[in-house]
């Protein structure tokens, strides 16, 4: 009877690796074909440059958080404004905002403090306040900490010189701190996270958006009611991506990838990022996410040799999955996102992927969510406040 159960479960294990070895080739495929048709794209000129409002809601300050503010006043772009919006008046990112300010007066820079909470989200409360002293009628939202290049504009909003585009957004590499926490989330953002948006791109099509850049016209916008409906939605840049793509337009991913400074995550603090992460894109794309345990390779090839007792027929599924793991992993990290640290993190990618499965299957075992310092309950992608939460340091 034991032995049977074992036999079962091995073949479970060996229907996952052989799954997970497709998936890679999926995302071998899709990362050639991305970059295929970022070549083409690169041969077109930049000529479509209307002025552009860069809204970015702060809470707090991240690592290298100046530079990332800076290297949006140096922008190689005709015309655009810098809008920043804060819920605290005491908040320590106003500081850095007022030396942004004194550094570039040539620049339109303005701050806004935001009073109102209009949700449980605050980063789209803020939004919501700050989207009136926008001037210009094309709008880009990104993260706070999110560093990008002179040429981001020009890349980013010449996308909308194709009147079907209602949506761009772009791919980031993570930035690593000096904690295992803090690499392991860097190498799974460019090796893996990366890679399945590839995948979802080359499969279905873009229907959603990344933090590190949200672009889009007013008017398409205001064809989804605003900001406001997202209030109190934890993923609130897939919400708005989701929403412009069902409201007819297309959701393109950009050639420009952004850098993403992430801070010194300890285990704990990654694992609850991974956690939170997992159970808002449950919530968001249920079947799809179901379907992410296809997507683990390497950990049930590495289950299947446990089952196996080490045979030999397992140790060459474990090879190739080794194999197509790493091949993916340098393709999509060093040639789509020309990331230099993922050759020397690519010893930590069977430490990160094993830790990737369990986050999975802990992530349908609760509701509770983590997220700057509070803890909610997630219900159908949504925000409910607890209680106050212990901050997790470093």
């Amino acid at each position: 009877m034991v032995q049977n159960l074992i036999r079962f479960f091995e073949a479970v294990a060996l229907l996952g690796a052989l799954a997970g070895c497709g998936y890679y080739l999926l995302c071998l495929w899709s990362a050639r074909n991305f970059i295929r048709d970022n070549r083409r794209r690169a041969d077109a000129p930049a000529t479509w440059a209307p002025p552009v409002s860069i809204l970015k809601p702060l809470r707090g300050t991240d690592p290298d958080i100046y530079e990332s503010f800076r290297s949006h006043c140096v922008l190689n772009y005709p015309e655009y404004e810098l809008i920043f919006g804060v819920s605290d008046p005491n908040d320590p990112a106003i500081a850095l905002v007022q030396r942004l300010q004194a550094e570039f007066p040539q620049r339109s820079i303005r701050l806004m403090v935001c009073p109102k909470a209009l949700g449980t989200n605050l980063k789209v409360s803020n939004l919501v306040q700050l989207l009136p002293l926008a001037h210009y009628d094309y709008l880009i939202v990104n993260d706070s900490d999110i560093r990008v290049d002179p040429d981001y504009l020009r890349r980013i909003v010449r996308e909308f010189a194709d009147p079907r585009v209602g949506m761009v957004t772009c791919l980031y590499r993570g930035i690593a701190g000096k904690t295992l926490g803090s690499q392991l989330e860097a190498i799974g953002i460019s090796t893996d996270f990366s890679a399945g948006v590839l995948a979802a791109r080359q499969v279905e099509g873009i229907r959603f958006a990344l933090g590190s850049t949200l672009a889009f016209p007013r008017q398409q916008l205001e064809a989804i009611g605003g900001f406001e409906p997202l209030a109190d939605y934890l993923a609130d840049d897939f919400e708005l991506g989701a929403r412009i793509a069902k409201a007819g337009f297309e959701v393109r991913l950009s050639d420009v990838v952004v850098d993403h400074h992430l801070p010194d995550y300890s285990l704990r603090a990654f694992i609850q990022h991974q956690l939170r992460w997992g159970r808002s894109t449950r919530d968001a794309r249920r079947w799809g996410y179901t379907g992410v345990v296809l997507t683990f390779g390497l950990p049930w090839a590495l289950l299947t040799l446990l089952l196996s007792g080490g045979a030999t027929w397992a140790w060459g599924v474990l090879a190739v999955a080794t194999v197509l793991r790493l091949a993916m992993a340098i393709a999509v990290g060093t040639k789509v996102l020309h990331d230099p640290d993922v050759p020397r993190f690519l010893a930590l990618l069977p430490l990160r992927d094993v830790v990737a499965m369990m986050v999975w299957i802990a992530s349908f075992a609760g509701h509770t969510v983590a997220w700057r310092g509070d803890q909610f309950i997630l219900e159908k992608g949504k925000l409910r406040p607890i209680r106050q939460w212990p901050v997790v340091s470093g």
